[in-house]
């Protein structure tokens, strides 16, 4: 197991070797920050502002603590690492990666590396000393360089906490039953980073599925759970590969996609996905895969007003319910082909497989049970609901 001084190679240097280096600190700052901008293309501008403060602190506080944990190890770091916590986070935000960061710390070690050397040497330090100089220096900024990476990694969460929060909000507002303001839909958009596209699709999934989808669509897409569902939208729905995409994503998960529509629309391409999905957990229409709410209109239609569907369905197969079972079970089939058909009895036995004459004597036997009722359009209409209903 590692002892103290592998960890903190600075321990083993005597406290007087902080007096041989403090006296060189400024110059070595001077040609840290000077290296770092000459070298560095991203720093490569005068260190003005906040930006320069932030790296000429960084360098000055670095070089000041490292003198005093030789002086005294034990005090530790303690606030001084938010220095560098910052730095990280301050990369994140102007978004660039930690490279350019690291490679500063890296000119940092090397210049103060050179110019401490040659203090020690000067004050006849010795090897071992000098030795244990390089490594406690090079360990220091590995700590320095692991601040950064905590602070870039915190800030990142939090910009992909407000993004969703953001995204969340924006969702919420698309989707709502009472219709929000074009420019209040376009202001949340911005404020969430998102493209507002002129064609999108709401798309309903099980909330288990969520995680699925958030990997296999496209980085325009938000996934995300409103309602207790799964809830995506779908930008160009109509666009190249698009809805392959979304077959591929959805597998042999139900998924439930709404119409396509202006962001205006989308409320309303929502409320159908949503239907839909729920017509499919009823068992009102067969679930698995990628379903679309324009093939299922009809049904939905019917999955919806179950209460008055089962009215209509009483009062209309009415005749039919002093049959037996299996009777009611054959002439329900009879009456659906022949409403499908409008009568046709050989495209009625090619439905039912029978022999069309079989199909001419059930017609006459629909004829006594539901009377003038097949020659109105309007009832025959209502029959026709009440047969989908229960087929």
């Amino acid at each position: 197991m590692p002892n103290s001084i592998d960890l903190e190679p600075w321990r083993g240097l005597p406290p007087e070797v902080a007096e041989v280096i403090e006296p060189g600190l400024p110059a070595i700052t001077e040609e840290i920050l000077e290296t770092i901008a000459r070298e560095v293309p991203e720093y490569a501008r005068p260190l003005e502002g906040r930006f320069g403060r932030g790296i000429r602190t960084g360098v000055g506080e670095a070089l000041l603590q490292f003198v005093g944990l030789i002086r005294d190890p034990d005090q530790g770091r303690g606030q001084g690492r938010d220095v560098y916590v910052q730095l990280g986070r301050g990369e994140q935000r102007v978004g660039r990666t930690l490279d350019s960061l690291q490679a500063a710390y890296r000119i940092g070690a090397r210049v103060a590396w050179r110019r401490i050397a040659a203090a020690g040497r000067r004050a006849d330090l010795g090897a071992e000393p000098l030795t244990l100089l390089a490594e406690a220096i090079f360990a220091y900024i590995d700590e320095l360089s692991a601040d950064s990476v905590e602070g870039y990694a915190e800030a990142q969460a939090s910009a992909e906490d407000l993004r969703r929060r953001r995204r969340q909000e924006l969702v919420t507002l698309l989707l709502a039953k009472v219709p929000a303001e074009a420019a209040d839909i376009a202001a949340a958009a911005q404020s969430a980073g998102w493209r507002l596209p002129r064609v999108l699709a709401v798309v309903a999934c099980n909330d288990s599925d969520v995680g699925t989808f958030a990997g296999r669509l496209p980085t325009e897409a938000i996934v995300t759970v409103l309602e207790g569902i799964g809830c995506i939208l779908l930008p160009d729905p109509e666009g190249p590969g698009r809805l392959d995409q979304l077959h591929r994503a959805a597998g042999k998960a139900t998924t439930a996609a709404g119409p396509s529509t202006d962001p205006l629309g989308a409320a309303r391409s929502w409320q159908l996905a949503k239907s839909l999905l729920r017509a499919t957990a009823t068992g009102a229409v067969e679930g698995g895969g990628l379903l679309r709410a324009e093939d299922h209109l009809a049904d939905l239609l019917l999955a919806e007003n179950p209460h008055l569907i089962s009215l209509l369905t009483t009062q209309r197969l009415a005749p039919l319910a002093d049959l037996t079972p299996k009777a009611q079970e054959r002439m329900r089939r009879t009456t659906h082909a022949y409403v499908r058909h409008h009568g046709n009895a050989v495209a009625m036995a090619n439905e039912l497989g029978v022999h069309p004459q079989t199909a001419r004597y059930r017609i006459t036997r629909l004829r006594e049970l539901f009377g003038d009722d097949l020659n109105n359009p309007d009832k025959r209409f209502e029959l026709e609901l009440a047969l989908r209903a229960t087929t």
